[in-house]
């Protein structure tokens, strides 16, 4: 990383850090940073568009983008899975185009993003330890906008970026693993309350009202829980919610 890079007197560590004091949560603070990496790789008269891209195992999307173009610049290389910044997230390595004018590599999404004013851009990878993938992603309506010295500055925020984005990553699985666990206890309670109904109407074991459950699922190909449910329902009663401590 190139320690002396500074932004007036403060360094590219410095910056950041004071980021993450200012802002309230994640999403504040890739949202600041993104204008900042804007900021540093634009020169006087070529403006650049920053955003980043997550890629999880079945979803791809913009988490931070420095204005709405920019958003709308990523939503195009989504649109046709393909791009530099999509393949620099997905390969680990940097992509740059100097104009897309003369580039080839890029199929039909090229031609589409030159209609969007779009002529040169930078997709650097953030490394995320195998979490997910992500990519920093720049654009410019100005060809050759990406010399040496704005893809070095570039590449260290990119490699600053990590450090904030794996946590939002290893906050964002945590969250998706206790809605999963809510959802499958939600589902267990409202299972285990049809089978006493069924126990109660039919005078049977648990395990013979579970088979009498089943098998209504499995012939109308509908899944348990919505049986359950429909069982709960029928008697005139809610579907019960599985209450949590706080």
């Amino acid at each position: 990383m190139t320690d002396n890079q500074t932004f007036g007197d403060i360094s590219l560590p410095g910056m950041l850090q004071d980021l993450v004091l200012e802002s309230s949560d994640i999403n504040e603070f890739l949202d600041a940073l993104v204008k900042v990496a804007a900021d540093a790789v634009s020169t006087r008269g070529t403006e650049v568009y920053c955003g980043i891209t997550l890629l999880r195992p079945r979803s791809k999307g913009t988490v931070a983008s420095s204005s709405e173009h920019a958003q709308r610049m990523d939503e195009v290389q989504y649109a046709f899975d393909d791009g530099p910044c999509l393949r620099a997230a997905r390969e680990g390595q940097a992509y740059v185009v100097t104009d897309f004018r003369g580039e080839s590599r890029f199929g039909e999404y090229t031609a589409a993003i030159v209609d969007h004013g779009i002529r040169s851009a930078l997709g650097l990878p953030i490394p995320l330890d195998g979490l997910a993938a992500a990519g920093l992603n720049f654009y410019s309506p100005q060809p050759g906008a990406f010399d040496d010295a704005a893809i070095a500055a570039a590449g260290d925020i990119a490699r600053e970026a990590s450090k904030s984005l794996r946590m939002a990553v290893r906050i964002a699985q945590a969250v998706d693993t206790s809605k999963h666990l809510r959802a499958a206890l939600d589902s267990r309670t409202t299972i285990d309350v049809a089978a006493g109904i069924v126990m109660g109407q039919n005078r049977c074991s648990h395990a013979t009202a579970m088979t009498i459950l089943k098998a209504a699922s499995s012939g109308r190909n509908i899944k348990l829980a919505d049986i359950a449910a429909a069982v709960i329902t029928s008697i005139g009663q809610q579907t019960p919610e599985t209450h949590f401590d706080a």
